[in-house]
Parts: C-alpha cells; sequence; structure tokens
C-alpha cells in the first residue's frame, strides 16, 4: 500500500495550458491529479501536452465523468476536502492540512459550482489577494501556491 498522499483535482477544468502546468507539478512532487469532467478541450490537445512539456506521459492521472461519479467512486471523508475559492472565508494559510487530503479547484471562468460548495463552508479557502485591481489568478499559479503551502505544512 503506497503512502497517503495529497491530491489535486480539477472541477471542469477549461484551459489546456493550466491544466498541463498542473499536471507537470503533479509530477514533480508525485501528486495524483483528478480530472472531473466535461473538459474545455481535449486532454490529447497539443497545448497540454505543451505546458505538461514531456512530462505528461508520467502524469498520474484519474478521470470521471461527474463530481458525484468522483463522490461515490472515491468516497473522500468530508475532512479531507478543501475547496480553493476566491471569496473562501478562511485563507490558505489557516487550513489544517490532512496528509490524505484532496485539494479541489474549480474551472478557470466560474470556479466551483454552488451544489458542490452547498454545507462546506468551513472547507473553503481563498488564497489571498492585497491589491483589489486584482479580480482573480491565474489557476495553475493558484494550484501550485496551495500545494506547497499543504506541502510546506505537512513537512513542518
Amino acid at each position: 500500500m503506497s503512502e497517503p498522499r495529497l491530491k489535486i483535482v480539477l472541477v471542469t477544468p477549461e484551459i489546456p495550458y493550466n491544466t498541463g502546468a498542473i499536471g507537470r507539478t503533479c509530477v514533480a512532487l508525485n501528486l495524483e491529479l483528478i480530472l472531473i469532467k466535461p473538459y474545455g478541450f481535449s486532454i490529447e490537445e497539443k497545448a497540454v501536452r505543451r505546458a505538461g512539456m514531456d512530462y505528461w506521459k508520467h502524469v498520474q492521472l484519474t478521470q470521471y465523468e461527474s463530481w458525484d461519479d468522483f463522490i461515490e467512486t472515491r468516497n473522500p471523508p468530508r475532512e479531507n476536502l478543501y475547496f480553493f475559492e476566491e471569496h473562501g472565508a478562511q485563507t490558505v494559510y489557516d487550513a489544517d492540512y490532512n496528509q490524505d487530503g484532496y485539494l479541489v479547484f474549480g474551472c478557470e471562468t466560474k470556479g466551483l459550482p454552488p451544489a458542490i460548495l452547498d454545507g462546506m463552508e468551513d472547507r473553503v479557502f481563498n488564497l489571498p489577494m492585497l491589491n483589489p485591481v486584482v479580480r482573480s489568478l491565474n489557476l495553475a499559479n493558484t494550484a501550485t501556491a496551495v500545494i506547497y503551502q499543504a506541502l510546506r505544512t505537512r513537512l513542518s
């Protein structure tokens, strides 16, 4: 049996470059990448492979047809779910990351669907932005910052 580890979940990603870049980070850190359909692109697209470079073939990739399929198949404990949204009540620095946690990110233009977040308010976190001129951050950059923060807290 393998050691528990963080997993990255992208719910209905829309931009292949972001998914490729996040996949590359997952390879670098030996993390599973979970993709929830539908996607805004084909994972066979050159853009995904280009962003993931020649590492895409090494991504530990699992795909699910829907959020419900993911929940039914994986059955993750509530305390292992960490949702990241611009308007989360807590910051990524407040989370007590479980070593077997699922770091969940929504699509680039809409974020996570309200139905997924319903009843999970205490599990929703944000990455602080200090300048109000910036409306949002790039998904790949946000995911990478969150992943390293989660790993840092687990290693300290």
